[in-house]
């Protein structure tokens, strides 16, 4: 899930790395991401799970065989806008994800437990999407029923009813995969303040709801007592809880910018942090934020490594920052999950790197390897990189560099493939462009060997 949110920081290095096959397939970067991911990814069926099981509430519903559902259809709507909001809750999510670790990072737990829980963990997005759409239509059901009971119900219940369900469809028009690729700040902002205004008026729909009383045509219901009866305030609050939440943590640092090239940039920031975490950071905390891996032994402090493709990673180049805004409670992705395996082969290209080598730095319960391919690697990452990397401790010599300024273009599917049965690796994890990603997980799958890495589906 949380691994994909780094993928648009790191381009422009990894380009050089695409397996040879790759490019033959004329394949554009978004054809990948749209199409060819598959049709039956975890992502996908969670996303079905999700709106199939609220079809067949609604269809119950709408017949009279669920009277409960028929009479608080708006109560299953914000049911799932929680449920949306918890799959992205950096914070829940740390918690789950620590939870997997702790409890699965056992050597008796059966890889295939691992795997599915790890494959269920990264694509959490399709339940969020899933529910998302969901809600739109629950919201209808219960608009419908407003609309035909028009004559009772005010028409200020029944704009606000409106308001949400229009602001909703916004947000899921500009989540719409073609939309998010393509228009990324758009869908960003859209998506942002289209579900701040949706909070809001829904703060408006529980009150004027609560207090309007259908026998008088007025609002003296309105009471403590009402309020706190209604089960609609406490979904309301705790949808508010977990969408403020991350907010609470959101400060101004100062950091330091350091450009090893006019390729990339890394940025430091004090406090160490736990192997496997990502970060956020941003220039202006309304508008946008970028997500990037760690760095970091876990000491006094940690780095981003960022590179320049975008205007905002070209603008931490030439134009570096004295401070930047963050949140401090990092998010797990899936390099957190590598701590829940006994020996799991790192694959990385480019500036992909970036979320691995916090593991070079910091001891974790698993045995790692690694492969990392790059063009230039001392030029664009800081002298020695390559060297450092190459003798590093804790990999023990489970290590492939490949620069391909100096050595040419490998096959990286056949690397990785080559590198984890060199090393027994229970599972792969891979940071790479989507066509590189694609080839490696389906050329390790191939091989009888799980294997993960970014998706662009959520």
């Amino acid at each position: 899930m949380a691994l994909a949110d780094d993928v648009r920081s790191r381009r422009s290095l990894e380009s050089s790395a695409k397996p040879a096959r790759t490019a033959a397939k004329g394949h554009s970067r978004l054809g990948v991401i749209l199409l060819d991911q598959g049709l039956f990814t975890v992502y996908k069926r969670l996303f079905v799970l999700c709106v199939v099981l609220n079809a067949a509430a609604l269809a119950a519903a709408a017949t009279g065989h669920f009277p409960y559902a028929t009479r608080h259809a708006a109560l299953f709507a914000m049911g799932n806008i929680l449920a949306l909001t918890l799959c992205r809750s950096e914070v829940v999510l740390r918690a789950v994800f620590w939870l997997a670790v702790a409890f699965l990072g056992r050597p008796w737990v059966p890889v295939a437990i691992k795997t599915g829980v790890t494959a269920i963990l990264q694509s959490l997005g399709g339940v969020h999407s899933g529910c998302g759409v969901s809600s739109l239509a629950w919201l209808v059901y219960a608009l419908v029923q407003v609309l035909e009971d028009r004559h009772v119900t005010p028409p200020e219940i029944v704009g606000v009813a409106s308001a949400i369900l229009g602001v909703l469809a916004l947000s899921c028009l500009a989540a719409f995969p073609l939309v998010r690729h393509l228009h990324h700040n758009v869908f960003e902002r859209t998506h942002r303040f289209a579900g701040w205004t949706a909070l809001a008026l829904l703060w408006a729909f529980v009150v004027l709801s609560a207090g309007y009383d259908p026998a008088t045509r007025s609002y003296s219901g309105l009471t403590v007592a009402s309020l706190v009866k209604r089960q609609e305030l406490w979904l309301a609050a705790a949808i508010t809880f977990f969408t403020i939440l991350p907010w609470l943590a959101v400060r101004r640092v100062p950091v330091t910018v350091t450009t090893p090239s006019t390729h990339a940039s890394i940025i430091t920031f004090q406090g160490g942090v736990k192997a496997g975490l990502l970060g956020r950071i941003s220039r202006s905390p309304l508008s946008e934020w970028h997500a990037f891996g760690i760095i970091s032994d876990n000491g006094a402090a940690h780095a981003m490594l960022a590179g320049a493709v975008g205007d905002f990673t070209r603008a931490l180049v030439s134009d570096p920052p004295s401070h930047l805004w963050v949140r401090r409670v990092h998010f797990a992705g899936l390099p957190y999950l590598i701590s829940m395996y006994r020996n799991v082969t790192m694959v990385a290209t480019g500036s992909g790197i970036c979320v691995f080598l916090s593991f070079l730095m910091q001891p974790s319960s698993a045995e790692v390897s690694l492969v990392w391919v790059a063009k230039g690697i001392d030029a664009n990452y800081g002298e020695g990189m390559s060297a450092m990397v190459a003798t590093n401790k804790i990999l023990g010599g489970r290590v492939i560099v490949h620069d391909t300024a100096t050595m040419g273009r490998p096959n990286v599917a056949e690397l990785a493939v080559d590198a984890a049965r060199r090393w027994n690796a229970e599972t792969v994890i891979v940071t790479s462009n989507p066509e590189g990603s694609r080839d490696v997980v389906s050329a390790c799958k191939k091989a009888g060997i799980p294997a993960f890495g970014p998706i662009w589906d959520s």
